[in-house]
């Protein structure tokens, strides 16, 4: 059935604030809610206790000055914001936390955690920064342990291995549509902007229903393919086609995004956080569900892990799977594991002959201008 895209863009768009309503029906009803910060955190876990997770990353300038009262200014947005949400209760996910999980992906975050410990239960995750060694592979593991018998304590519950193997299948299966809707990308041109695929892949973490969110997004990648099928795409074959990398982008979309799809290109691959990072490995179902989750989460190659080669080569094939003729990396203020892996990586997509931009920024509007200059700089050259 073909559906109206105007109305899923939309749908997608208002997730957020919707699911306001929807987390309150759930703590309603009796469900326990469990506030994540990471990808790292093994959503899995949460399932089998009978959780609900749902994230809380910060994504707006409006809660900084709240939160600058008791960090530094020269801080992460990501963190600030989220921060502020926390202390000066505007964010209602916040609110019904029963839990939150943090995760020692950077010192600055986790030194929030501490902050935030002091107003709602906070768990943090010890994550080791590496990822190939049987010590790190066992430490993670243990970690995972630990996280498990957390929610069985708090929730009062037992976490069995039928529940772990079930909450793997619906989780792979949730990874697998997504996977399918982020290959709309490879498609010349593709069905969709960059920016309505942010929204829509923004607006999925907020559908708590998983067997929900997986059927709506098989839908509109039906369609999306039906009308590239039907020749009916609005994108030109001609734009230049943009990987986007980096640090996560709830923050900065519309000026980085939107700005560079209004300068004439199409962004079609993401490779960071919430785009493909997440998505490309499965849990192996097959396997021991406690060893098998944690394998999965410590091959996710983020810039906290050191060394970090998962990365270049995730780019390396993004880049010819999407046919990219640009790479643009996005940096949050103070990120320095980003901002120092940019040397490292900026040489490796030109050792692939392909253009490569970086950008440092927060979450103000004040740079907007100089931003969009140097995104129309970089297309053009393209």
């Amino acid at each position: 059935m073909k559906v109206d895209l105007n109305e899923v863009f939309e749908e997608f768009a208002e997730a957020r604030r919707n699911g306001f309503l929807k987390v309150k029906e759930l703590k309603d009803q009796g469900a326990h809610i469990v506030g994540t910060f990471c990808t790292y955190t093994p959503k899995e876990i949460i399932y089998a206790a009978g959780g609900t997770p749902v994230t809380l990353c910060g994504v707006s300038n409006d809660t900084i000055p709240a939160a600058e009262i008791h960090l530094p200014k020269n801080l992460c947005p990501l963190i600030k914001s989220s921060y502020g949400y926390a202390i000066s209760d505007k964010c209602p996910y916040m609110y019904f936390s029963d839990l939150v999980v943090g995760e020692t992906t950077c010192d600055g975050k986790k030194k929030m955690y501490e902050l935030l410990g002091e107003i709602k239960d906070t768990y943090v995750m010890q994550l080791p920064h590496s990822q190939d060694s049987e010590y790190a592979k066992n430490m993670w593991k243990h970690e995972v342990i630990k996280f498990k018998e957390k929610l069985e304590t708090k929730f009062s519950t037992s976490v069995t291995e039928e529940k772990l193997r079930e909450s793997i299948n619906l989780c792979n299966r949730e990874r697998i549509s997504l996977s399918n809707f982020y290959s709309l990308g490879k498609l010349i041109p593709p069905p969709i902007s960059g920016y309505d695929m942010f929204t829509i892949l923004n607006g999925v973490l907020y559908i708590f229903d998983k067997e929900e969110q997986i059927a709506k997004l098989n839908e509109i990648t039906a369609s999306l393919k039906e009308l590239h099928a039907n020749n009916e795409c609005k994108i030109s074959k001609t734009a230049p086609r943009i990987l986007i990398t980096g640090c996560p982008l709830g923050g900065v979309a519309d000026k980085i995004i939107k700005q560079l799809e209004e300068v004439g290109a199409v962004v079609v691959v993401y490779e960071n956080c919430g785009g493909t990072k997440n998505t490309e490995k499965l849990v192996d179902e097959n396997e021991e569900p406690i060893k098998a989750i944690a394998d999965k989460y410590l091959s996710i190659p983020c810039s906290v892990m050191s060394p970090n080669k998962g990365r270049e080569d995730m780019l390396s094939n993004l880049i010819k799977e999407y046919k990219v003729d640009g790479v643009v990396e996005i940096i949050l203020q103070s990120c320095h594991t980003y901002a120092i892996e940019t040397r490292n990586i900026k040489r490796h997509v030109n050792n692939l002959g392909v253009p490569f931009i970086s950008i440092e920024t927060d979450y103000s509007t004040s740079d907007k201008g100089q931003i969009r200059t140097r995104l129309e700089a970089f297309v053009e050259m393209l």
